[in-house]
């Protein structure tokens, strides 16, 4: 039937490649390739999308959540929020500082952190949370926001899946104190490697993150801190410069591949579609469906013998992977465990065809009917 791929970065080279060919050669040729005007160029540009005062480049989205639980004063002892259905990286952030993660269940139609969940977790030694906007959906910020200010607890948006997201009027990365952002190729704004970026409102914050991205020194040899050596590099930030002209398109264009599919499935009745809660613009970062009666697996398999690529995000939790393992019982998470079993991505990236669309829809009806 043809290969429909879950993701191709090679069709958005072919159009705007050439542009991004030509901002590399003049880093490359200039001799500048650590920070310096070309990374601080795009770091104003990203702060004023993000609607933001500061955007900090760092060397990756994990790195982010690091810098930024860090320069937010989390220290070993604390207990950090987040939900455990998202990616390893949200709980090895905060184990990695020497905080504790506490997990959080999450609501079942958009996926994200429940806001009642989080306020049920706070203790006395709870200091921030991570809410993850998972696959491109905001989780509850004005809840959450509202929450952490009568407890004077810091909020850290997981928005390494989300640029460019909005809830209101509001951009994902200036809903809370800080936000995390992943340029992992993959991403709906990605590198040609791996990169991130933290955004904030907070002077302070700003400051110490950008010692701390460089082994805790605002000058050279004048170290102050601990620190990492996790900067964005001026390559990737000449190359995330162009396609940052380009984002709200192909935003655009995964919202309406989206729609297409809604189209196209509202009628399978054994298939959940994506939700966007009200007052929300959902980037689709991924397309992600759930499988009623057990039959995801199958789907999946069914998908790829038809030449057409789908992805399992996340089949384990992070509550019971490696170092969190035994942290909390299933029985406390059941959305959680629910979805792990359920959820099915498909291919939803800006350059996908109509034909392509209309032929992944057809072969998941047949699976049905078969």
């Amino acid at each position: 039937m043809g290969n429909i791929p879950v993701f191709d970065l090679t069709r958005q080279y072919s159009v705007i490649g050439k542009e991004i060919e030509e901002e590399v050669r003049k880093v490359l040729s200039s001799g500048n390739y650590i920070l310096g005007s070309v990374v601080e160029k795009f770091e104003a540009e990203f702060a004023k999308y993000c609607g933001s005062k500061f955007a900090i480049g760092v060397a990756s989205g994990t790195d982010a959540l690091v810098i930024g639980l860090r320069a937010a004063g989390i220290k070993p002892g604390d207990e950090v929020i987040i939900p455990s259905f998202t990616f390893f990286a949200t709980g090895e952030a905060v184990a990695n500082v020497g905080a504790a993660p506490v997990f959080a269940d999450v609501d079942l139609d958009t996926m994200c952190i429940a806001a009642d969940e989080f306020e049920k977790r706070i203790t006395s030694r709870t200091r921030a949370a991570i809410p993850v906007h998972l696959f491109g959906h905001p989780a509850p910020m004005t809840e959450i926001m509202e929450i952490a200010r009568k407890r004077n607890i810091v909020v850290i948006e997981d928005a390494c899946q989300a640029v460019g997201t909005k809830l209101g009027t509001s951009k994902a990365g200036a809903l809370g104190h800080i936000g995390a952002f992943s340029f992992f190729p993959t991403k709906n704004l990605g590198a040609a490697g791996d990169g991130g970026a933290m955004t904030t409102n907070d002077e302070n914050i700003d400051a110490v993150s950008r010692k701390l991205r460089s082994h805790g020194s605002a000058k050279k040899y004048m170290n102050e801190m601990l620190g990492y050596n996790s900067r964005l590099d001026a390559v990737q930030a000449a190359a995330l410069s162009v396609k940052l002209r380009y984002l709200d398109k192909l935003n655009q264009n995964r919202w309406m591949n989206a729609k297409l599919y809604r189209e196209l499935l509202g009628d399978a009745n054994q298939i959940i579609l994506p939700t966007e809660a009200s007052d929300v613009y959902h980037t689709y970062h991924q397309y992600t469906i759930r499988l009623l009666n057990g039959k995801r697996d199958a789907l999946k398999e069914h998908l790829a013998k038809q030449g057409i690529g789908a992805m399992i995000y996340y089949p384990i939790p992070v509550h019971k992977l490696g170092p969190f393992a035994g942290s909390i019982s299933d029985d406390e998470l059941p959305n959680t465990m629910t979805l792990s079993q359920q959820v099915l991505s498909l291919p939803i990236f800006p350059e996908l065809t109509r034909n392509e669309i209309e032929t992944v829809a057809s072969v998941i009806k047949e699976f049905f009917i078969k």
